[in-house]
Parts: structure tokens; C-alpha cells; sequence
């Protein structure tokens, strides 16, 4: 698959989850056809434009944890989104994947 197919793949994933759920890089790779690819997810989100439609902020690591330095505007801006579609983080800053399934 060429790079640009599997961003183009990774991108229709990450188009389709619902408002209010959450995944992960790995679950968004596997959607996508790039099973083991999760790194691949992160390098296309980190590449996205400002102005995009695309839901970024609706994917998060494996434990459940955004992946920018805790209080980073980016870790700001991606936690504000996600509670504003009513997902609640723990006293850790973790979100539970199967609370807000896709």
C-alpha cells in the first residue's frame, strides 16, 4: 500500500468515529487495513493542518492517555474537545476506551 493510500485509509477511520467516542492509534491502524501501524496513526495526525475537519482529538493511546505533555496547549486543546462531547477522564487524566467505545 502506497503512503499515500494508508494516509488517506487512516484518515476515513478517523473520520467515522461517532461524537462523544474514543480510540486508540493501534484500532484506528487495524480499521485501516495497517494492522502494527499505530506509530504510522501519530505521524499522520501530527501532520494534519490546523484548519481540519478531521476528529484528531478522538484518538488517544492505548492506555487511554493523550499523547501531548500533560497541560501542553495541544493536551489542553484535545481534552477540552473530548469533554465537550461528554468523555470523562479519571483523577489521572485517563479515559476509559470501553466508556466511550467506537
Amino acid at each position: 500500500m502506497a503512503n499515500s493510500d494508508a494516509t488517506q485509509s487512516i484518515l476515513t477511520v478517523i473520520s467515522q468515529i461517532p461524537y462523544g467516542s474514543v480510540t486508540s492509534y493501534g484500532d484506528v491502524a487495524k480499521r485501516a487495513g495497517l494492522p502494527g501501524y499505530a506509530r504510522h496513526v501519530g505521524y499522520v495526525l501530527r501532520n494534519l493542518s490546523e484548519n481540519t475537519t478531521i476528529p484528531w482529538h478522538r484518538v488517544l493511546n492505548a492506555k487511554g492517555l493523550i499523547s501531548f505533555p500533560a497541560n501542553s496547549d495541544k493536551y489542553n486543546e484535545q481534552r477540552s474537545r473530548l469533554e465537550s462531547e461528554g468523555v470523562s477522564f479519571s483523577a489521572t487524566g485517563k479515559v476509559s476506551l470501553s466508556a466511550h467505545p467506537w
